[in-house]
């Protein structure tokens, strides 16, 4: 076998099987093979051909990344659909096949059934997989295309899965499972990407952790309906998998028309901490990555809620850049009708009976002070008691002219509607312009039930779509707006919107207990400067909950740092914290943005050590965090994973404020030094950290 492709980046290599008239197949994905020759990639595709087992078919199965079951594949098929009950089982032939050294892409069709293939994978410079597929309707008569999946093999050696799970409040926890036969499958119907996604679906080896453990994991990059999956036959072939999940006859190709499906991304790492460093890597290479410095910011809503009265807004500026706050967002509440969160979602023009001067006086003020200004939109909601819905009520998803069930007060505005679209860009575009506004916080605080097109049909596909071309077509008009993704929380979190937003908002939860678990494992697919964490007042506004400044701050200052708090109900003391957070926060903030993730397994499930590491090795960040009381007084030793063995470090504890219940160790003073090799394989004594506390170290090289 000759026509056997080879690509390989930052430690990974994928084979492909490239046999003429064939779809390309995975020979191997995962750890990098050198520099093989074509004899030695023929030799490895050859050893790839499994045996026909009894009561199998007559010759090999070869999967494809567009899995096929007219070669045998008995497992979820690449493609599924029918015109009107035929064409359902497509038999693709390559036609042509464009290889580079860091992608292949093959043109197939079948002329049987009246449908052609563009399949396109690539390895990205940091070593992901993704790969998306076209399919067009090239026969007489509609096709309607039920489902289009990809899938990579994982060896038989990996067999534990490990996604994440939620709610609104909690989103992202993880979950462990045994990869048994059958299909570990994770559908989300939402309309949105979901509190309770998936996120990044690995299947490892058994035990695997952030440190250890080959790990291999799939992604879909889409904020609609969506399936990830994990699948074993009793072949022993196992797959991991995903794409969009469409709804009955969404996708209904008239002749000559094309569905393109989503990235589905695929993630090989030698434990979890590589494979997410394989998507922060990504993601900060691209050319539309944040590239400044991420700003402090206040958000209003914690300290005001509805209640905008410009004195108490313009005090709460002054006070929040005293302590070298450098963004400012005015939250729900500034347009008409809207006192509450009952009504009034849709009519974008600013309230004239709270703002009778309009928005000018805040803004004037915010930028005096040298802070940018941010505004609250949920472009795709609508209040059934607002002026909108009254003009339009034909604007409103609904499936079989049924109104669906109310959430939050609210329904959906469908944006695949041209003059809908069109009203909420020119309302956008109206307020962005005249207060030249910096930052937009996108929310969206409800799923799509029953999301139907006035004329019939499911609408989440062409509602994300709209969604996704109404971001890009405010960022062509205003090129330094930048976005943030809030769907009531962390609800939409994923590749797809962040190709058009700046950073997400984790969860509508900003106590810091639920937030410790929760940046954890967020950052399994974004980078820290992506996460919006909030410093919250004392008590709790979700959880009712009290914790120490300290605590609520350590935990927020690994991400794109913010306070949502009432300052005018903060004491001096906590002023005078909150200043100091703010000054370490920048001055962390390159190396805390810009550096590996590193996250250490822990045998003390109340203990938390975390960090970040410069890509030279010679700086690094760790927090140590106690999240309970623990069985032991002693919780054994802390180890800094990732440092060069050979530098010698100097470990010094960052305590700002009064620390209550800390107990120091000798070493604490910060001026003794340790090797990379001490520090990572044998580490130190911690200190004595009582429940609900956190710690900074910067560790320096000397």
């Amino acid at each position: 076998m000759t026509d056997v492709v080879h690509l390989t980046a930052e430690g990974v290599s994928l084979v492909l099987d490239c046999s003429p008239g064939a779809l390309p197949a995975v020979v191997h994905w995962g750890a990098a093979l050198g520099d093989p020759t074509a004899e030695d990639l023929s030799a490895l595709a050859a050893a790839d051909v499994s045996v026909v087992a009894p009561n199998e078919a007559d010759v090999p199965v070869r999967l494809a990344v567009l899995p096929e079951p007219h070669r045998g594949w008995a497992g979820r098929p690449g493609i599924a659909g029918h015109r009107d009950g035929r064409d359902w089982a497509p038999a693709f032939t390559v036609s042509s096949l464009d290889v580079t050294p860091s992608s292949v892409v093959a043109h197939g069709a079948d002329e049987t059934a009246g449908l052609a293939v563009v399949l396109e994978i690539e390895l990205t410079s940091s070593g992901l997989v993704r790969t998306r597929a076209e399919v067009t309707n090239t026969g007489e008569g509609a096709y309607t295309l039920d489902d289009v999946h990809l899938a990579l093999p994982v060896p038989d050696r990996a067999r534990e899965v490990l996604d994440l799970a939620g709610r609104w409040g909690g989103e992202r926890t993880p979950q462990r499972s045994v990869l048994h036969v059958g299909t570990h499958e994770r559908d989300n119907r939402r309309g949105r990407t979901g509190p309770d996604a998936a996120t990044v679906l690995s299947v490892g080896e058994p035990g695997f952790g952030f440190g250890h453990g080959e790990v291999w994991g799939v992604h879909t990059g889409w904020s609609g309906n969506h399936r990830h999956l994990a699948e074993r036959l009793s072949t022993g072939r196992q797959v991991v998998g995903g794409g969009e999940l469409l709804l009955p006859g969404e996708v209904q190709l008239a002749t000559g028309e094309s569905y393109r499906t989503p990235w589905v991304w695929f993630a090989y790492g030698d434990g979890l901490d590589d494979q997410a460093r394989r998507f922060h890597r990504w993601l900060r290479r691209r050319p539309q990555h944040p590239s400044t410095p991420r700003p402090m910011t206040i958000n209003v809503w914690e300290a005001v809620y509805f209640d905008h009265d410009l004195a108490r807004l313009t005090d709460l500026a002054e006070r929040a850049a005293a302590l070298g706050v450098e963004r400012y967002v005015l939250d729900d509440g500034w347009f008409r009708n809207r006192r509450d969160d009952h009504a009034g979602l849709g009519d974008w023009y600013v309230d004239e009976g709270v703002w009778p001067d309009g928005l000018g006086p805040i803004v004037d003020r915010v930028r005096g002070l040298g802070m940018q200004f941010g505004l609250w939109f949920e472009p795709e909601m609508v209040n059934e008691d607002s002026d909108l819905a009254r003009a339009h009520p034909e604007w409103i998803m609904q499936a079989d002219g049924r109104l669906p069930v109310r959430s939050r007060d609210q329904q959906v505005l469908d944006l695949a509607i041209p003059e809908a679209f069109a009203y909420v860009l020119e309302r956008m575009t109206a307020i962005i312009g005249e207060y030249e506004v910096d930052y937009v916080k996108w929310d969206h605080n409800r799923d799509l039930v029953d999301a139907g097109f006035p004329g019939g049909g499911a609408a989440v596909h062409e509602q994300t779509l709209a969604t996704y071309r109404l971001m890009a077509t405010l960022k062509d008009r205003f090129p330094a707006l930048e976005i943030e993704s809030c769907s009531s929380g962390g609800a939409r979190v994923d590749l797809g919107v962040i190709e058009h937003t700046d950073r997400v908002w984790v969860s509508d939860c900003i106590d810091p207990s639920e937030r410790q678990r929760m940046h954890r494992w967020t950052q399994q697919l974004l980078p820290p400067e992506l996460l919006g964490a909030h410093i919250a007042s004392g008590t709790n506004h979700t959880t009712g909950r009290y914790h120490d400044l300290a605590f609520r701050a350590g935990t927020a200052v690994v991400g794109h740092l913010g306070i949502e708090w009432d300052l005018a109900r903060a004491t001096e003391g906590e002023l005078r914290d909150l200043a100091a957070w703010t000054a370490l926060y920048k001055e962390l903030r390159p190396l805390l943005h810009g550096g590996d993730l590193v996250r250490v397994d822990e045998v003390e499930p109340t203990r938390l050590v975390y960090g970040t590491v410069s890509p030279d090795k010679r700086s690094a960040v760790f927090f140590l965090a106690s999240t309970g009381w623990a069985d032991v007084s002693n919780t054994g030793r802390v180890r800094f994973r990732d440092l060069d063995p050979d530098t010698r470090y100097r470990v010094e504890p960052v305590v700002v404020g009064e620390l209550h219940g800390l107990k120091a160790p000798s070493w604490w003073d910060g001026q003794r030094e340790f090797s990379g090799r001490v520090l990572t394989t044998v580490g130190v004594q911690p200190p004595h950290l009582p429940a609900d506390a956190v710690v900074p170290f910067r560790v320096t090289a000397v």
